[in-house]
């Protein structure tokens, strides 16, 4: 039997605790049980063959009990399905109130943690640019030429050669004399016309470069194919290297994590990726770079110390880490202007001037410190293995005094430097010295 749990609030002035939800009511009004009571009563009937039932009487009850002859089921299913709670008084502030999530714009989140790189045009891509092969040109301006020379010849207009066939119009043989006529200079003009488009247009791409057309400042396409390619004449072409290119930078003098100027050089690989961008997105795109890197560099070493020290952590010494941040950082501002980095690798990474001297003798000091730690555990636990072992090869233990003294001599023969006699006072002044006595 599916029973349900009521866990909504109630007000003060209602029971602390209802009986529990029945089994839902079919669509007749009836509850499963009285179904089949019904169904059982009414199959009965028919057949039944007896002398008819008489009805029982209903007597009054006790007060507080129910008299409804109906199933006691269908009467106590409607106090636990439905209440009816008048509204109070006064108004009642809402304990649990439904807080609406504010509208935030698009971006807001991601700008409140960290700054983003400036957003390209969507509308201003590269695209390839219409133009023909320049075979197509070349064989248009040749028959322009042939064209101009025919019309010359047979007009008269080149002189007559006897080593050359005789192609004058009738006119210009029977006169002996040039013989120009409306139509022929209108043949030169077109084939004079096709012969300047041919040559205009005309232009020869080398490997690694590309020509930008724009039309009255409006992008028309790149032209990529290499070797000879006509385009519309019309058209003003800019030429774009993009080759794979390799910058090494100035030294540019930032500060680290911890305030300490240092001087860092860059390796910058980098090439044009959308030339489109490159050209119309910005106004130099080489100044662009070189600004970028110097920002770039600039907000990447103020997150970390440039050595660690003493401390254990990451540090900017850590070359693999600091190339790959540099480049993401770098390729993200770079890419609305159409460039592309490979790679940013620190070629050198070195105090500034003014505190090269402190910093050196401060990481020498560390050094040393950190040697003299290691050179200690190192004698500590040579001094703890040969008593050791000279405990198994006697097979006598040594009490802790006899212990404690072969330990200070062992110490003192491994950590003193060579030449140097070092002496160790008896245990008994050891012990009399602890207790405040003279030794």
């Amino acid at each position: 039997m599916d029973v349900t749990r009521d866990s909504s609030q109630r007000p003060d002035h209602l029971p602390k605790a209802l009986p529990p939800a029945l089994p839902e009511r079919s669509a007749s009004g009836s509850s499963p049980l009285a179904k089949v009571l019904r169904a059982s009563g009414s199959a009965a009937g028919p057949a039944d063959s007896g002398p008819p039932t008489t009805p029982l009487t209903v007597l009054p009850g006790p007060a507080g009990s129910s008299a409804d002859p109906r199933d006691p089921l269908e009467v106590a299913e409607p106090a636990a399905r439905t209440v009816q709670v008048a509204p109070p008084p006064f108004p009642v502030a809402d304990p649990f109130p439904v807080v609406e999530p504010e509208a935030v714009p698009v971006g807001m989140a991601a700008a409140a943690t960290s700054r983003r790189p400036p957003r390209a045009d969507q509308a201003l891509r590269e695209r390839n640019a219409a133009g023909l092969p320049g075979w197509v040109a070349l064989l248009a301006l040749l028959l322009g030429t042939a064209a101009v020379l025919l019309v010359l010849v047979r007009d008269g207009v080149v002189p007559y050669w006897d080593a050359l066939p005789d192609l004058r119009a009738d006119a210009a043989r029977a006169s002996g004399r040039a013989e120009v006529t409306a139509r022929s200079v209108a043949a030169v003009t077109a084939a004079g016309l096709l012969v300047v488009l041919a040559l205009a247009g005309l232009l020869a791409n080398a490997g690694g470069e590309t020509r930008v057309l724009t039309r009255w400042g409006r992008y028309r396409g790149t032209v990529r194919r290499t070797g000879l390619v006509w385009v519309n004449p019309l058209l003003r072409r800019r030429r774009v290297d993009v080759r794979l290119r390799h910058w090494r930078s100035e030294p540019a003098k930032v500060v680290d994590r911890t305030g300490t100027p240092i001087v860092v050089r860059l390796l910058i690989v980098w090439r044009v990726k959308d030339t489109a961008r490159a050209v119309l997105a910005i106004e130099d795109h080489e100044s662009y770079l070189r600004e970028q890197v110097q920002a770039v560099l600039t907000r990447t070493a103020s997150t970390l110390p440039c050595d660690s020290n003493a401390a254990p952590g990451p540090a900017l010494r850590d070359g693999q880490w600091f190339a790959d941040e540099l480049t993401r950082a770098l390729a993200a501002e770079v890419a609305p202007a159409g460039l592309e980095v490979y790679s940013a690798q620190p070629l050198a990474l070195d105090y500034a001037p003014e505190v090269a001297e402190s910093m050196r003798r401060r990481r020498l000091a560390d050094l040393d410190a950190g040697l003299r730690t290691v050179l200690v555990d190192d004698a500590v636990e040579a001094a703890a293995l040969a008593v050791r072992r000279l405990e198994r090869a006697t097979a006598h233990e040594l009490d802790e005094a006899a212990r404690s003294a072969l330990m200070e001599h062992l110490l003192v023969a491994f950590v003193a430097p060579a030449g140097v006699a070092a002496s160790v006072p008896p245990p008994a002044a050891r012990a009399g010295r602890k207790e405040g006595r003279p030794a």
